[in-house]
């Protein structure tokens, strides 16, 4: 058993494909599958169900590529340990966010971020939630950035700010005439939702039945914009495709103006997201942690900062 080895199993474990799991380690198929099989053959156990089709981990090999994973969390603290001794700051920073915080926290954070830490490269990334938080585990990012509820048992969470959500109206749309909304109000409506795995999109469904989608025959419709991104689906908005449910950090746009698209916030209590920062906890940079507190902190988004 070497650490080639269990890379290989634990990628192998989150692509369920050899190509994809080989690609991720930088090593050719027929090298991983040989790796994989040899390590089984060492330990006396089937990690993998193979097909044609697909790859599947065994109750075991479940059990195994936890304890893999442990393993290589613990190696590469070593390494950041030894690294980080000097200066925690100095050292590049992986960080990944969601879609949907991504694009409209970034430029603020980074610039934040440079000016707090001026010698912490920044490598970034941004996915959805489930895909951050396996990178996360591995050890492929070291922070990420989602919306709370998020339950890991190895992973710490700090809240960094909370926004209410707000609709997005074409200029000409009826509802514009009213100055705050209610869920109800939506009923009725054709409304422009990202697709499924997007956290946001089960967060206004939650805060807003009305947005769920229609059985055939109901009145309103639901769009899905699948694999879209908020902007994409502003732009449907502006087409007058639709109305959509947008955090407010995401409202405002400057390819727009009042003549072709209105915010409208909901009635008190508005639905609303907590956005946190989240990393494991054997991560060995707490200056880092509170770097990134402190650059957030900064930020002028028009929330609540916690």
């Amino acid at each position: 058993m070497n650490l080639p080895e269990l890379r290989y199993i634990v990628a192998l474990a989150s692509e369920r494909h050899f190509g994809r799991a080989a690609t991720t380690c930088h090593v050719t198929q027929p090298t991983l599958s040989v790796a994989v099989k040899k390590l089984e053959a060492d330990l006396g156990v089937t990690l993998f169900e193979r097909s044609s089709h697909d790859v599947r981990v065994t109750e075991i090999g479940e059990r195994v590529v936890a304890q893999a994973q442990r393993a290589l969390e613990a190696i590469e603290t070593v390494r950041i340990v030894a690294e980080s001794a000097s200066d925690q700051l100095a050292m590049p920073l992986r960080i990944g966010a969601i879609f949907t915080v991504g694009p409209y926290l970034y430029p603020q954070l980074i610039r934040n971020l440079r000016e707090k830490a001026p010698k912490m490269p920044l490598i970034v990334e941004e996915n959805l939630t489930a895909v951050l938080g396996e990178k996360l585990k591995r050890g492929e990012l070291d922070v990420i950035v989602i919306s709370l509820p998020y339950t890991e048992s190895t992973i710490l969470t700090l809240p960094l700010y909370e926004e209410q959500f707000v609709v997005l109206l074409p200029a000409d749309h009826p509802l514009k005439r009213k100055k705050v909304l209610r869920p109800e109000h939506l009923e009725g409506e054709s409304i422009l939702m990202l697709g499924a795995g997007h956290c946001f999109r089960d967060q206004v469904v939650a805060a807003c039945p009305a947005c769920a989608e229609k059985s055939i025959g109901a009145e309103g419709v639901v769009y899905t914009a699948e694999g879209s991104s908020l902007e994409t689906i502003r732009h449907m908005v502006a087409s007058g495709m639709g109305i959509t449910v947008l955090p407010n950090t995401a409202a405002e746009s400057h390819l727009y103006t009042e003549n072709q698209l209105i915010v409208r916030p909901f009635v008190k209590p508005a639905p609303s997201r907590k956005v946190a920062l989240a990393w494991r906890a054997s991560f060995p940079r707490p200056k880092v942690i509170d770097a990134i507190r402190e650059a957030a902190a900064a930020c002028t988004l028009g929330t609540t900062v916690w």
